[in-house]
């Protein structure tokens, strides 16, 4: 059985062997996949229009978040319940730091519901 770490091991593997340059980790979560995937894709249309080779975007484990509630407002009567649930999905992407291309994913817009976290690995 493959764990997650080997997983992530094996795709980052020929990332890590190109240089020892400094490279750049972008961490995204959402509870809106779509919006998710879009700015994934905005980010590599981005690098790939910049000549540069990103490893990603990684799939990273979603998150469930449950709620179990009973249905009656006073708590009696029959034993139904409402279910709600928020998933939270992640991405990981990286890049080689180049200055060019973080100051265009700096400046892009990203909706309210995606979290981004740039952060600089030697």
């Amino acid at each position: 059985m493959i764990t997650k770490e080997k997983e992530y091991k094996k795709v980052f593997k020929a990332f890590s062997n190109k240089s020892n340059m400094a490279k750049v980790r972008i961490k995204l979560n959402s509870t809106d996949i779509g919006m998710l995937n879009e700015i994934c894709n905005s980010i590599k249309e981005l690098s790939k229009s910049s000549g540069i080779v990103i490893s990603g975007p990684v799939p990273l484990p979603t998150k469930k978040l449950k709620v179990t509630t009973r249905k009656s407002p006073c708590g009696d009567g029959t034993a139904t319940f409402d279910r709600y649930e928020m998933r939270i999905h992640k991405r990981l992407i990286d890049l080689p730091a180049n200055e060019k291309v973080l100051h265009h994913i700096m400046r892009m817009r990203v909706p309210k519901s995606v979290n981004i976290k740039i952060e600089m690995k030697d």
